[in-house]
């Protein structure tokens, strides 16, 4: 059996959607299974161990229809039996509708539905801890008789990527045998950051609880944005921030972030991928987010907090994407004096379960 899988767009997406290969080699394991994804998201499934070939979409294939044309063509020369088309859009359309396999698997969309030959409805609410984001991926998989409740993103790294993280994190003076916890001080967006001054006390917080060393998560492009929340943090407290450790690419955000005892901040990409790599997460949601979909796993490992939970009231009788458009002033009532303790705790346990020295 030849299968393909189609997710094209977003990092954290391409990660999410990754968990159905493990989940079809179990059941199949001979297996060829294929993935479809945008270039600049390699990152997060390079060495997964089932997934047997990337096929990239490019910008080219995004501007052109004739290159669009031709990469239908040749995933038809691929001769699939199974197409999974999890984006779900024009491309994708395109791409399932020339690929002649038999079996083709999408989400239900009426103007869409005549393409494919097993239409899935999403279901409207969450049914177990992992949040609707993974429950529909899986709904994907039940027309190939595999009946999965649960599953978690991975993301794997090497030996030689986590001795060469080591390596330069300990060369920048920052010691492996000390709590260390990332910070994504940024989102995707601004009305997906936390208040500057919000996350300086966030910040100022998880130092004081875990006398901890810092890194900030951000990219060259950010840096003013970044050093704006180190300065309003408190002076006693930026000795411990190490600001200019960061990554050069993806994979090596990736690889430092393995060392870290927990990441905390933005909920976003920088959260999915720390839990994708076993790492404990605080997720700090953006008040016109839906928590069901990509925050519904919460135990002592990984911790959400949104305004919801703690004003109830400005939610009255609307949904949470409807506040999309009052996000920055939601942000303001969004006070870091309703987590602190919740963030407390969590740091408590970060601590008490770090591998204990022989003295």
């Amino acid at each position: 059996m030849k299968i393909l899988i189609i997710q094209q767009k977003m990092i954290g997406d391409v990660l999410t959607s990754s968990m159905l290969f493990e989940a079809l080699k179990a059941q199949h394991p001979n297996a060829e299974l294929h993935y479809l994804i945008n270039t600049h998201t390699f990152s997060v499934v390079e060495h997964n161990p089932f997934i047997d070939t990337i096929v990239f979409f490019t910008k080219e294939h995004e501007s052109s229809k004739l290159a669009l044309l031709k990469l239908a063509k040749s995933i038809r020369r691929e001769h699939y039996d199974v197409v999974i088309d999890v984006y779900s859009k024009l491309s994708s359309n395109i791409i399932s509708l020339f690929s002649g396999a038999k079996t083709k698997i999408s989400y239900y969309k009426s103007y869409t539905s005549a393409l494919y030959t097993h239409n899935i409805k999403r279901k409207p609410t969450a049914t177990s801890t992992d949040g609707l984001a993974v429950e529909h991926r899986l709904q994907l998989l039940e027309p190939l008789e595999i009946h999965q409740t649960n599953a978690t993103p991975k993301i794997y790294l090497t030996n030689q990527e986590i001795a060469n993280s080591a390596s330069i994190l300990e060369r920048n003076g920052i010691h492996l045998d000390q709590p260390l916890y990332m910070i994504s001080v940024l989102g995707s967006g601004v009305n997906k950051t936390y208040p500057f001054k919000y996350m300086a006390k966030v910040i100022d917080s998880v130092i004081k609880t875990t006398k901890g060393q810092v890194l900030f998560n951000y990219i060259p492009n950010q840096a003013t944005e970044a050093r704006a929340i180190y300065e309003l943090c408190k002076p006693e407290h930026q000795k411990n921030i190490h600001f200019d450790v960061f990554a050069k690419d993806l994979r090596g955000f990736l690889a430092i972030t393995s060392h870290c005892d927990a990441l905390i901040g933005n909920e976003g990409g920088a959260i999915n991928m720390a839990k994708a790599l076993g790492i404990k997460t605080f997720a700090i949601f953006s008040p016109w987010i839906d928590t069901e979909t990509w925050g519904a796993v919460e135990n002592s490992n990984h911790v959400n907090v949104h305004l919801k939970t703690y004003a109830p009231a400005l939610y009255a009788g609307k949904a949470d994407k409807e506040m999309k458009r009052e996000a920055l002033s939601l942000y303001k009532s969004f006070k870091p004096s309703y987590f602190i303790e919740k963030l407390q705790i969590f740091l408590n346990q970060t601590l008490a379960d770090r591998p204990k020295l022989n003295i």
